[in-house]
């Protein structure tokens, strides 16, 4: 079930929450255990079949947990139970990352092997289990902060509910076990806030409008410039430059979007979701961009694999070693792919050359600070677009292709007229001149409204709240007219 369907919206969304609040008057733990329920239909939805493996998985994690928690507890007492809770925690994360990398990057694996020693191995069809990345690595942050004694609740209902809560399931943000456990504790949560449904529902529609008046209609173009690539077509500067923006813009109103929604539902039933984005092109460095995007998946990768690796603790090759495992790690997290690989390897080397960068510099300014700031947002702003290149394309030599075009290393040559009369790549209908109507307000969005996560409900100003929500409910209107095709998110297939 999409967030972005019919089904969702006036059938699924209004009768949970109606549900939720109608239980919490007679019980918590119903309300809770019916949230529960209806998150575990939600994931249903789209294949019953591997409900029983998201079940599996919480209650293997949420047993193994409680056993954690006991022997460090014992540990802590001078029991001489600390190597039994390294053991389980070690045998626990091994288990996670054995199923993630079955589903995920077997058959990557055997493929790879295949291509190197001329094998055909073949392990059949896989299908990969929708957001098994994001509940994985959820689940392994609570077995570690159990391990640290950071996990003060077990109740299983709650646990299950932080998993599967289904505004986050299938594609994040990634959670924490101190940020929503306690949220599902507090008596307030049970009871209606009507700013805080207001709030959600303009969250919600936000975005909403961000897939599928933004997103969806510039994938064609992305979608066909690519495709026109990958058939052998070499493309002129203008086309390559297109397709990468229009990716870059693509990719980020579809998964802020995601993320906005997810915030947006959530907060209609009281709780509130990390934010996950930041404005992150209007970085003016990568370090500064990898705090801005997904940001809680930066927050995972730092606290539980870079920290861990050693962090900056032993010297600065260490540091950036284990900048670039992280980031290479990182960008397999995304796919079972060598793009995903190469992407995660470039934002690694682009973080290394920051950061010595810096060093280098210093607190010297050789530039006026105005001057600074625009050539390092727009160097910033083309690595990371040259990056995405890497991401979305089919294979390493169709973004090499892309690339070279791009930089005007290999290109077809193209006239003006061309360029505003012009077809793109001449093998599709996508006139380029659309795809500009749709690049630059894209770009303006990005870079000069504020973050989706400002917008507040308006209070105390009956006009102004009235006016708020008939903007909300005509662009909500607006949204849903655009459905059409199913239309899933990216971050479903990472």
């Amino acid at each position: 079930m999409l967030f972005n369907s019919y089904a969702f919206i006036f059938g699924f969304l209004p009768i949970v929450l109606l549900g939720f609040f109608w239980l919490a008057r007679t019980s918590h733990a119903y309300a809770a255990g019916w949230l529960a329920l209806a998150s575990l239909f939600f994931y249903g939805y789209w294949n019953p079949a591997y409900i029983g493996l998201l079940l599996a998985s919480i209650t293997c994690n949420y047993a193994f947990g409680t056993w954690i928690a006991k022997a460090a507890g014992k540990a802590g007492r001078g029991m001489g139970e600390g190597s039994r809770a390294k053991h389980l925690l070690t045998f626990a994360i091994a288990a996670n990352l054995a199923l993630l990398a079955y589903y995920k990057y077997a058959n990557f694996f055997v493929g790879s092997v295949n291509t190197v020693a001329g094998t055909s191995w073949s392990l059949g069809e896989i299908i990969l289990p929708l957001g098994i990345s994001f509940f994985t690595f959820t689940q392994i942050a609570f077995l570690v902060d159990t391990y640290r004694g950071e996990v003060k609740e077990f109740n299983f209902v709650h646990y299950t509910l932080f998993v599967t809560y289904f505004p986050h399931l299938i594609a994040g943000p990634v959670l924490h076990h101190k940020e929503m456990m306690p949220q599902f504790a507090k008596p307030a949560t049970y009871s209606v806030n009507w700013e805080h449904v207001a709030t959600g529902l303009l969250l919600f529609t936000l975005g909403l409008c961000k897939k599928t008046l933004w997103a969806d209609p510039i994938a064609h173009y992305a979608d066909g410039i690519f495709a026109g690539v990958a058939m052998g077509v070499t493309p002129t500067i203008y086309e390559a430059w297109c397709g990468a923006l229009a990716y870059t813009l693509q990719i980020y109103f579809d998964f802020s979007g995601y993320t906005d929604m997810a915030l947006g539902i959530a907060l209609m039933f009281g709780i509130k979701l990390p934010i996950n984005f930041d404005s992150p092109y209007k970085s003016t460095s990568i370090i500064e961009f990898w705090r801005r995007w997904h940001m809680t998946l930066s927050r995972f990768l730092r606290d539980y694999l870079y920290i861990p690796l050693g962090g900056n603790r032993h010297g600065k090759l260490r540091r950036y070693l284990n900048l670039a495992a992280t980031m290479l790690l990182g960008g397999l997290w995304h796919g079972a792919g060598w793009t995903f690989v190469i992407w995660g390897a470039l934002h690694g080397l682009y973080l290394t050359i920051n950061h010595l960068w810096r060093e280098m510099l210093g607190d010297k300014r050789w530039i006026p600070a105005w001057l600074s700031t625009l050539s390092g947002g727009l160097l910033t702003f083309v690595a990371v677009v040259a990056a995405w290149v890497v991401f979305r394309a089919s294979d390493i030599s169709h973004a090499a292709t892309m690339l070279k075009a791009m930089f005007g290393i290999h290109y077809t040559p193209v006239t003006f007229d061309e360029v505003v009369h012009g077809k793109l790549l001449l093998t599709t209908s996508l006139s380029g001149r659309d795809l500009i109507k749709l690049l630059i307000p894209g770009l303006a969005w990005v870079w000069l409204l504020p973050n989706s996560t400002r917008l507040r409900f308006i209070k105390g100003n009956a006009l102004l709240a009235l006016l708020q929500a008939g903007i909300t409910v005509y662009f909500l209107y607006t949204a849903i007219d655009q459905f059409g095709s199913y239309s899933p998110f990216l971050y479903f297939q990472f």
